[in-house]
């Protein structure tokens, strides 16, 4: 299934929203609790929205048949997107170099 590259944008801005949101409103909270609350709803979303379909044939859900596939699928995709983000290195990086 391809995805919309409107709803993939749309969905990825109102998370990011969301925590900004989420942390402007409670100047206590935590942004890592913030951050892993997204992650645990957006896996969680993930995971309902890759549940196959029951036809043991079906060529679309034969990559995500099984929860093994699933969370391989799921870790590739985290995989991706990180690598993606601009925020993946940070030049405070213990291994980042130094001149």
């Amino acid at each position: 299934m391809e995805e919309s590259p409107d709803t993939f944008d749309s969905a990825f801005t109102k998370a990011v929203d969301l925590g900004n949101k989420l942390a402007g409103k409670d100047k206590e909270a935590d942004i890592w609790d913030i951050a892993d609350g997204l992650l645990a709803g957006a896996v969680q979303y993930w995971l309902y929205s890759r549940q196959p379909c029951g036809d043991l044939g079906c060529e679309d859900c034969g990559p995500i048949s099984t929860s093994e596939a699933r969370l391989a699928e799921l870790k590739r995709l985290i995989g991706q997107l990180a690598a993606e983000s601009e925020y993946f290195h940070a030049p405070t990086d213990s291994n980042a170099g130094r001149a």
